[in-house]
């Protein structure tokens, strides 16, 4: 320890050696004891402090935890209705190309149908000419053989 005060000659004659030594010890001691207390106040001044802005800053990130749990439950429901209304548009644009298939289908068969009835009536026509010729040819060699 450091001595805190040099003391002046009068009062170190009076005190005497011991006495003036002593007085230093003791202004040392309570030099040291206030130094302590106020580092103790001082830690607990911190302490209150730290823990109050600990506190403040819990409350922060509390509240800033909810704004973003909802800024992501919004972001989450936009995401939502936006698919939800695309799903919309193809399924109605598939609906639309289906019913276009569809009918270009039908055409179709309406049309191979209109062909195979057309060729049908044909066949049937070619079958009674070949019939009347073939009963035609048969009569004709039937009078033949006949004469």
């Amino acid at each position: 320890m450091a001595k805190v005060a040099v003391i002046e000659k009068p009062l170190r004659e009076k005190l005497g050696e011991e006495g003036s030594q002593s007085l230093v010890n003791l202004m040392n001691v309570s030099k040291e004891e206030q130094k302590q207390e106020m580092l103790t106040i001082v830690e607990d001044k911190f302490e209150h402090r730290l823990t109050k802005e600990i506190g403040n800053v819990n409350e922060r990130i509390t509240k800033e935890t909810g704004v973003l749990k909802l800024a992501i439950s919004q972001t989450e429901q936009r995401l939502d209705n936006r698919i939800t209304i695309e799903i919309s548009k193809v399924n109605e644009r598939m609906t639309e190309e289906i019913g276009k298939v569809n009918e270009r289908m039908t055409e179709e068969i309406a049309g191979v149908k209109n062909q195979i009835s057309d060729t049908r009536a044909d066949l049937i026509k070619w079958m009674f000419i070949f019939w009347i010729g073939q009963v035609g040819a048969l009569l004709g060699i039937l009078f033949a053989f006949f004469k």
